[in-house]
């Protein structure tokens, strides 16, 4: 009995000394160990995250992964577990967060705006009133020389042609930002078609997957208009950018200046999220947006845990300086303080302990 007591033992101290070697808490990668992290969700912010999370691997040994596939892909994939992290310019509300049984945090990274892209020849200037734009995209201005576009565009030669919508298909948090601006400005769209991730857009328009995919198929289409991420139009030939009628009935160019002056109208509240749909000043672009990280409050992996977090405090540092050169705007000090702050809710899930079976119970054999 001896012999099985002490073979017992042997065995279940061996089993605590390989649990002890194998857990370990690693700090910005694991101490030489290379750590993939695995992302998806919004195509907006997808430019500045992927020259981001590529600038950052270089300096060390962790690994983002960051697959642009719309902010619905982004929200889908944190609720069903199968990312790190997931990322959408929608966030995610209270009760989609209140589903996730490992708890959710939306990390503002960055901010920019969403432009009314046009391609029309021999136009390079294009002024639309909230009246004009609304209306497009119910469908009811259906041509470009429109009384209701001829009338802030004095002068300017627009041409007797149908006017081709392009929207996106995709879940998309681009197009709930969009759509909810224009929720904010007219009861009439509001009621008809109303904030959504997916718009039941009229039957004519023609759908594109992703800022990407619009940005594309605009530049092929004359005489379109859609909306797009802005800094899709810095590299994007072709498309123009209209001039927007504000709150103030000033028309604005949307750029990191008219951004910056719209969000500085809305406090970031204790969830870190907030909507500036309609934004007051004479000098603001009236569609603008902050864009979310979607994290777990709760990990299991202690590599993957410190790793997301030594990502995101270099998002939020040196990586912001990046922002403004992709068309992006840089984070107001104060959203910077409350994110990096709300990386203490980062917590790693507690195991279940294993408890050594009693001397007693092999005595007794």
């Amino acid at each position: 009995m001896k012999r099985t007591l002490m073979f017992a033992l042997s065995g279940f101290v061996g089993m605590l000394l390989f649990g002890a070697g194998c857990s370990f808490n690693t700090k910005d990668g694991g101490g030489g160990e290379r750590v993939n992290l695995q992302g998806v969700g919004a195509s907006f912010p997808a430019l500045l995250y992927n020259k981001w999370f590529k600038d950052f691997s270089k300096s060390g040994n962790i690994v983002v992964d960051y697959q642009s596939q719309g902010s619905g892909a982004g929200i889908k994939a944190v609720k069903d577990g199968t990312a790190d992290f997931g990322a959408s310019d929608a966030a995610m509300d209270k009760d989609e967060r209140d589903k996730v049984a490992r708890g959710v945090l939306c990390l503002p990274l960055t901010a920019g705006s969403i432009s009314l892209a046009f391609n029309v020849d021999g136009i390079d200037s294009l002024k639309l009133s909230r009246d004009a734009y609304i209306d497009i995209f119910l469908d009811k201005i259906k041509k470009w020389n429109d009384p209701a576009i001829a009338k802030s565009n004095p002068g300017v030669s627009l041409p007797d042609a149908p006017i081709t919508v392009i929207v996106r298909q995709d879940s998309s948090g681009t197009s709930y930002v969009f759509t909810k601006h224009l929720s904010a400005i007219s009861k009439d769209f509001a009621s008809s078609i109303g904030a959504n991730k997916e718009p039941k857009w009229d039957a004519s328009f023609i759908r594109a997957k992703g800022n990407e995919g619009i940005a594309s198929l605009m530049r092929q289409t004359k005489n379109s208009i859609g909306y797009i991420e802005t800094t899709y139009l810095m590299t994007a030939k072709n498309l123009k950018q209209a001039e927007l009628e504000n709150k103030e009935g000033a028309y604005v160019l949307a750029t990191s200046a008219s951004a910056k002056k719209a969000l500085s109208s809305a406090e970031l509240p204790d969830d870190l999220i907030v909507w500036v749909s309609d934004p007051a000043g004479k000098e603001s672009y009236p569609i603008v947006t902050y864009t979310w990280l979607l994290c777990y409050k709760t990990y299991d992996d202690p590599k993957k845990m410190d790793a997301l977090k030594a990502v995101i405090k270099y998002c939020l540092t040196d990586g912001q300086k990046l922002s403004e050169s992709l068309g992006y705007v840089p984070l107001p000090e104060i959203v910077v303080e409350k994110t990096t702050k709300a990386l203490e809710q980062f917590t790693l899930q507690k195991k279940a302990s294993l408890s050594a079976p009693s001397v007693s119970a092999f005595a007794s054999r």
